[in-house]
């Protein structure tokens, strides 16, 4: 049954239910897709989740890749300078890169395939500079703190899949803090803190751009924290299905989520607090055109009201999950999104 809560008053937070429980690997192609609307689907049978992977498209077995599993089984190395940092993650070998203290890069600096990035307990810091993804595929980017980007702080552009962004902090990028563009796919972004950015994440970088877009553009969002951030959580076109679900987004000035171009977003089991539009679909937004969005079991507090259009694929004809009750989102995001010394271990 599809819930819309619209709340003008403050409501007691309740504890979050358990954590998402199962994910279950795609196995052998796609089924025909579903379409998400009318009713919501029901919960699939629990199974047994990796002890620590990703929810979503990056764990979908796809273009040849069994999951996203990074750096695993190749040698861990650490940087502490931005050139052993560089060295390392345009290396062609398997790495474990661990990133202990602040790395100062320029511009955006390109990650080969088949490495996992992660912070030291809270000490990894990338600033001045980005990631970029250039038909790379199978990494890991994790507990890591980016600032003041000179232009994105992670592009995941030509080509690349399966790439997990998680546990990761981002303030003060120049554009934005996360881009998914250029025929990319595959990508889970999950328990991320954007903190007071501008422009948060951007899927597909032009409305002239469906000749390598259409068709790609997979995107699971979920359990990042939306803190004061402006606009573009996501701004999608031309990508379906993207889910997003059981997000926090907290004070967005502009908007939460928007789909144009014809991009197919589902976007449920979310909080929205202090967000005036929190999706845009059927008017397009700014030049680009229309696209579909499906909602449910959202909760909206002194927000206004979802605008929805059309029928959406299903999330679920590639892979399981479980959405948490809404009503614990904004603590649970709170006390598990961003860098923690927790998630600097794999």
């Amino acid at each position: 049954m599809l819930r819309t809560v619209i709340l003008r008053t403050t409501r007691r937070r309740t504890a979050l239910g358990a954590a998402v429980l199962a994910v279950l690997l795609a196995q052998g192609g796609v089924p025909a897709p579903a379409l998400a609307g009318a009713s919501s689907p029901a919960s699939p049978a629990a199974g047994t989740a990796p002890a620590d992977g990703p929810v979503g498209f990056a764990s979908v077995n796809a273009l040849g890749q069994n999951g996203t599993t990074g750096g695993a089984g190749g040698r861990t190395v650490t940087a502490t300078t931005a050139e052993e940092f560089l060295e390392y993650i345009d290396s062609k070998e398997t790495l474990v890169i661990r990133v202990a203290g602040t790395i100062a890069i320029t511009s955006k600096q390109g990650v080969r395939p088949n490495k996992t990035i992660i912070g030291v307990g809270t000490s990894g810091h990338i600033t001045g500079g980005g990631l970029d993804f250039y038909r790379s595929h199978n990494v890991i980017v994790r507990n890591l703190r980016f600032t003041r980007a000179e232009d994105d702080a992670v592009n995941v552009g030509r080509e690349s899949h399966h790439i997990w962004i998680d546990h990761n902090t981002f303030s003060g990028a120049v554009d934005g803090s996360i881009d998914v563009v250029r025929g990319a796919d595959y990508v889970t972004v999950s328990w991320n803190h954007f903190d007071r950015s501008d422009k948060s994440m951007l899927i597909s970088h032009s409305d002239g751009a469906a000749g390598t877009d259409v068709g790609r553009l997979k995107v699971t969002i979920h359990h990042n924290f939306f803190d004061n951030s402006r606009q573009r959580h996501p701004r999608v076109r031309f990508g379906e299905p993207v889910h997003v679900f059981n997000n926090y987004f907290l004070g967005n000035e502009l908007y939460g989520v928007a789909s144009t171009e014809n991009a197919g977003v589902l976007v449920e089991g979310n909080y929205f607090q202090d967000v005036p539009h929190p999706l845009f679909s059927a008017g397009g937004y700014a030049d680009s055109g229309p696209g579909r969005a499906v909602q449910r079991n959202n909760i909206y507090v002194d927000s206004g009201a979802p605008e929805t259009a059309g029928t959406v694929v299903e999330p679920r004809t590639y892979y399981a999950y479980t959405v948490d009750d809404p009503a614990g989102v904004p603590s649970a995001v709170r006390a598990g999104a961003g860098v923690d010394a927790r998630w600097g271990v794999l």
